[in-house]
């Protein structure tokens, strides 16, 4: 069996999951897709237990927030398939009021932590997660750090003031 290129990556998940993936685009030479959180389970399934596709590495599980959009909270999976060495990203968009998105937990052991740290940068709800606990936050912290929902400098700071550049 020859390597796989992107391509025909693209084509196997394409003929599998037509309707439920959406604008395929290969930014830096990676083939990056999109889907949404009632299908994630399924085309993460497919792609590491494909015999010919073998995604078997769980790169990477991150969040990333667009308070623009009317889906805000972004949930990234980052797969490697070691075999092929062939790399592929898939988003999910979430409601930002309530972001669930199933858990990959019982495919990789490895999204135990990634997703333990999405949660508590995000605020992102893995559904079925063993522990969706903080991670690297105190457990006392209400709001997620990495959401883009607060100013980014406190405007009562004192040293940031024009007299003290010369202004």
């Amino acid at each position: 069996m020859g390597k796989l290129t992107r391509q025909a990556v693209l084509q196997k998940i394409t003929a599998r999951f037509s309707e439920n993936i959406s604008v395929p685009t290969e930014p830096y030479g990676l083939l990056t897709f999109e889907t949404s959180k009632e299908n994630i389970s399924e085309i993460l399934r497919y792609l590491k237990e494909d015999k010919e596709l073998q995604f078997n590495y769980l790169t990477d599980i991150t969040g990333i927030h667009y308070p623009e959009q009317e889906l805000s909270i972004g949930v990234i999976y980052h797969l490697h398939s070691l075999i092929n060495n062939v790399r592929v990203r898939i988003k999910v968009f979430l409601n930002g009021e309530n972001p669930i998105i199933p858990t990959a937990t019982n495919l990789w052991n490895g999204a135990n932590w990634m997703e333990r740290e999405t949660y508590d940068f995000f605020g992102i709800q893995f559904e079925g997660h063993p522990n969706l606990v903080r991670i690297l936050n105190v457990d006392e912290m209400t709001v997620f750090p990495m959401r883009r929902e607060y100013p980014l400098e406190d405007p009562n700071r004192v040293d940031k003031k024009d007299y003290f550049f010369g202004r």
